[in-house]
């Protein structure tokens, strides 16, 4: 394995220290461009976590969008985030609990995670958060998940994410987890909670509305200065945690503990009216049949081959206009507000922009095959 420099020390980001600990090494990575990225991850010769792409800086109107989205939604996500509050403190109540320990999957789940830590403890409860990387065909990190075990009880541990779009990181963290308690000898139930399930698969959903999450709208920049994980044994040796590169130069340009604080009073407001979540199986049969119903008619109606180009919902479209060759964009409404970030991706990168008034989301991004 290749040299690198590396700090395999558990740390917190930008975030306050106590909001979160990152299981993550730190080590420096030379990007990649996002073209030479897709070329190599569709052509076989790397997985995607093996690469990282160049994480631009916003500019001052695409800026505008994020604020106006957290102007907008930062009420509704205070609400969700409220209700799974108040379902985590029931449950903690119900199993004569100890603690809540969040997983919160990197990076989609650290703010949500920050935040779901805050508001257990606004309600008199105990809870840790851990941010550890889980990645697709991979699984979830061992070494991570070792040294929360090493700390704390196996039936408290709760995995948090933003949201599903098609449920493939779902199924990967019951897989992974499954194999772990089988190699460890542990109990732990892979439960995922998010804000908002498309699909249907997460054991537990706020909601199956797909809106803005304002997060979504940036990267790093929203997420701790955290890079997405990387699991290459470049940088990978045995008992390390998965790999990030730590952007302490995009210090000023910082919106983690910003975002944190605009939300928290949302959340703490709607504390005192939040109810338990209800999501039963009926739920989550009727919403992963219009995801199954969807992938399906997208792959025949867009002439997608591969079911991993197909990225409904407003979050999973965000990731793949930031960080991928995106073949096009369909939008249900393009001139919603909760989709105008999209509409300024697109048109900066001259994706085609379709509208489709019978679209089950808000939006839909298809990844471009490339040649």
């Amino acid at each position: 394995m290749n040299e690198v420099k590396a700090n395999c020390e558990p740390f917190s980001g930008s975030y306050v220290r106590g909001d979160v600990l990152f299981l993550l090494k730190q080590v420096e990575i030379a990007p990649v461009s996002v073209a030479e990225k897709e070329r190599a991850i569709q052509s076989g010769a790397a997985h995607y976590s093996e690469m990282l792409s160049v994480e631009k800086t916003p500019d001052a109107r695409y800026l505008r969008l994020f604020y106006q989205a957290l102007e907008q939604n930062a009420g509704q996500l205070g609400y969700h985030l409220a209700c799974l509050c108040a379902t985590l403190a029931a449950d903690l109540k119900a199993r004569r609990g100890r603690e809540v320990v969040l997983v919160s999957l990197a990076r989609a789940g650290t703010p949500m995670g920050v935040l779901l830590k805050r508001g257990v403890e606004a309600l008199g409860h105990k809870a840790c958060h851990y941010s550890v990387s889980i990645i697709r065909d991979r699984g979830i990190d061992w070494a991570a998940l070792d040294y929360i075990r090493a700390r704390h009880r196996d039936c408290d541990i709760i995995f948090v994410d933003g949201w599903t779009g098609k449920g493939a990181i779902t199924g990967e963290l019951h897989r992974s987890v499954k194999a772990y308690n089988q190699s460890r000898a542990a109990r732990i139930v892979p439960q995922l909670m998010v804000v908002s399930d498309l699909a249907g698969c997460a054991d537990l959903a706020a909601t199956s509305n797909d809106y803005l999450i304002p997060s979504a709208v940036l990267n790093a920049v929203v997420s701790g200065l955290v890079s997405r994980t990387v699991l290459s044994e470049r940088y990978v040796g045995e008992g390390d945690f998965h790999a990030c590169v730590y952007y302490a130069e995009k210090s000023k340009e910082d919106l983690s503990r910003y975002f944190i604080e605009a939300v928290m009073p949302y959340l703490l407001e709607a504390l005192s009216e939040a109810s338990p979540v209800v999501w039963d199986e009926e739920i989550r049969r009727r919403l992963n049949k219009r995801s199954t119903d969807f992938i399906a008619y997208a792959m025949q109606h867009y002439g997608v081959v591969d079911r991993n180009h197909v990225k409904p919902g407003i979050g999973e479209a965000t990731r793949v206009l930031l960080r991928r060759v995106p073949e096009r964009l369909v939008l249900r409404e393009p001139d919603a507000q909760d989709v105008q970030h999209l509409v300024a991706l697109a048109n900066a990168a001259g994706v085609p922009i379709e509208t489709n008034a019978q679209l089950p989301y808000r939006a839909a991004a298809f990844i471009k095959t490339v040649d």
